[in-house]
């Protein structure tokens, strides 16, 4: 033990005496249950090695969420004093230390009863396996010598260096046995995540820790909310690093800490810091500008502008790729059978795809899939990205109702009313003659507001040539179904072999409920409009100024409102299914899926 190791601490709070150690100027950790009355009674921290400074008064600044049973996980406080102690603070081995074999002797400094000045005892961990993910167990290093006991908890489990690998949380009582647990390091951190600033770890250098640990802290202050600690971490890891944990992480705090205590690859915890400061360089430029961006000062050959000069200001030339990132869920046949299909699940972005997850399923397998597997693909969006779902799905399943599939077994939410959601048929999407055309549609589309909708009526008597014509000749962007496409197979299946980029109907009804007849052709004098005519008039009212880049997200207003609705049921936008294909948001060659069967 070094001569120098003053910053072992005694810890009294209420009836409770326990052991802690120093980690910073002002702050000490030791076990959260002995603190445990610290609402009602005072807690004081002395330094045997320092007498000089006396008892100090303290608070408890953070808790590891321990529940009261000493089999609760999160047994760890940190206390802050009422001033700085002149003491160095303890030091930390690297966090595999208590792991490795042969395990080392690891020595406790504590207050049992008697020993007010503090005793030593010598263990040692039995295994590098955890107990209950959460604790090491502890054996006595000999037969003889202080066994772990009450005033014990807290204390740190040091090596024979003097650094710290652990902090002793109980002792267990056992026949011919001296026996107890402490939290190692990389636990410690789950609970107290400032912690991982103070640890050295493999292939980490400590200027970038601790660069780390301060934006973490700037994004506490103010800027939080701004940084999706999933997204931050994927963008760390990779698309082929270790995936999301379950639940993903509640903090930045928790990703950082992730980052650094279990991801393999050390450049991780580098991508990490450079996203975060990134990102939140990019909120203090957004709340103040003047902070970021220079003056413009006029350049000496260029002519100062005229006072007379009417011309306004040009804004920026619009990008050629729409804002939306898509969440793409692609479904097809597998070649193992008519119930058999593969599903592929992948993100774009930076133009580029990231496969999550792919499998052969039978059909009713398919939504449970998708649902666990959207979240962990929204993941790897940009923190800024504007989501997008899309159902690229085999022509028979494009009427399949998607947007009513839940978000997940604890999550009942409709995907329709948690992201805008979208479907396009999948030969279309593979296409090359209609991904050219569609491009090109879309650039004239982008310089309109609202586009008019091609109205397919209930009951059409329209010729699908005639159709065919009718949509080319008026340079369609928007084309309406009063119908199913089962009611109206041939004029649908005409909608999605010419470059329309956006077609609407509802996903239920026979096609004319009035008449009592899919092949209606429209209502007798002083009859009220049919269903399908009902349904395109409060379309095309709904559509008339929304620019078609903009559907998705209107389209998920109306599922909320539908939704919402006293009669959900009957609302008219209730079953809408929108088809919505804008290719630049595809901008890597799209591959096929293959088939598993072999």
């Amino acid at each position: 033990m070094r001569r120098n190791a003053a910053w072992h601490a005694r810890i009294a709070c209420g009836d409770e005496v326990g052991a802690g150690f120093l980690v910073t100027g002002r702050r000490v950790l030791t076990c959260a249950h002995v603190v445990r009355w610290s609402d009602s009674a005072a807690v004081t921290v002395s330094f045997p090695h320092a007498r000089e400074l006396g008892e100090l008064s303290a608070s408890v600044v953070a808790h590891g969420g321990w529940a009261g049973e000493v089999t609760d996980p999160g047994d760890v406080a940190v206390l802050e004093l009422d001033r700085d102690v002149p003491l160095a603070p303890a030091g930390f081995a690297p966090p595999d230390a208590a792991y490795t074999e042969p395990y080392p002797k690891l020595i406790a400094y504590g207050f049992p009863e008697g020993y007010d000045e503090g005793t030593l005892a010598e263990y040692q961990a039995v295994s590098g396996q955890l107990i209950a993910g959460e604790w090491l167990e502890l054996v006595a290093w000999n037969g003889h010598g202080q066994p772990l006991a009450g005033g014990f908890s807290g204390a740190a489990a040091t090596l024979p260096d003097g650094t710290v690998a652990g902090l002793v949380t109980a002792a267990l009582e056992a026949p011919d046995m001296r026996k107890g647990r402490m939290l190692p390091l990389d636990v410690l951190a789950r609970h107290w995540p400032e912690l991982g600033e103070l640890v050295p770890t493999p292939g980490h250098r400590g200027d970038t820790r601790r660069l780390l640990y301060a934006l973490l802290r700037r994004a506490a202050a103010g800027a939080d909310g701004a940084c999706d600690p999933n997204r931050v971490y994927v963008d760390a890891v990779g698309p082929f690093g270790p995936p999301l944990p379950p639940g993903g992480f509640p903090t930045l705090w928790a990703a950082a800490g992730y980052v650094q205590w279990e991801v393999p690859d050390p450049e991780a915890l580098n991508r990490f810091t450079d996203r975060l400061r990134e990102l939140l360089d990019g909120v203090t430029a957004l709340r103040h500008p003047e902070a970021s961006v220079p003056s413009a000062s006029p350049s000496p050959s260029a002519p100062a502008p005229s006072a007379e000069s009417t011309e306004p200001a040009r804004s920026p030339a619009a990008p050629d790729t729409p804002a939306w990132s898509p969440v793409v869920v692609e479904i097809d046949h597998s070649g193992a059978g008519p119930d058999q299909v593969t599903v592929e699940v992948s993100a774009y972005r930076d133009g580029r795809r990231r496969p999550v997850g792919a499998r052969r399923l039978p059909r009713t397998g398919v939504r449970d899939y998708v649902q666990g597997r959207i979240d962990e693909a929204v993941a790897h969006l940009a923190p800024d990205a504007d989501e997008l779902v899309t159902f690229v799905l085999p022509r028979e399943w494009l009427n399949e109702a998607v947007a009513h599939w839940e978000c997940g077994a604890d999550d009942s939410t409709p995907l329709g009313c948690a992201y805008p959601l979208v479907v396009t048929d999948r030969a279309r999407h593979h296409s090359g003659r209609l991904r050219h055309q569609l491009r090109k549609k879309w650039q004239k589309l982008d310089s309109r507001g609202g586009v008019e909708l091609h109205r397919v009526e209930c009951g059409t008597q329209e010729r699908p040539p005639s159709l065919r014509k009718r949509l080319w000749d008026g340079d369609a962007g928007l084309a309406g179904f009063a119908a199913p496409p089962a009611a109206v197979q041939r004029h649908f299946e005409i909608g999605l072999t010419v470059p329309v980029p956006v077609l609407l109907w509802p996903r239920s009804g026979p096609g004319c409920a009035v008449h009592e007849d899919a092949s209606c052709r429209g209502a007798g004098p002083g009859d009220p409009p049919c269903t399908g005519t009902a349904f395109l008039d409060r379309l095309t009212a709904s559509v008339a100024d929304v620019p078609p880049a903009e559907l998705p997200r209107h389209i998920l207003s109306l599922r909320l409102t539908a939704d919402a609705a006293d009669e959900p049921d009957q609302h008219w936008a209730r079953d809408l299914q929108l088809l919505w294909d804008d290719p630049r948001c595809f901008p890597e060659t799209t591959a096929s899926l293959h088939s598993p069967v072999a």
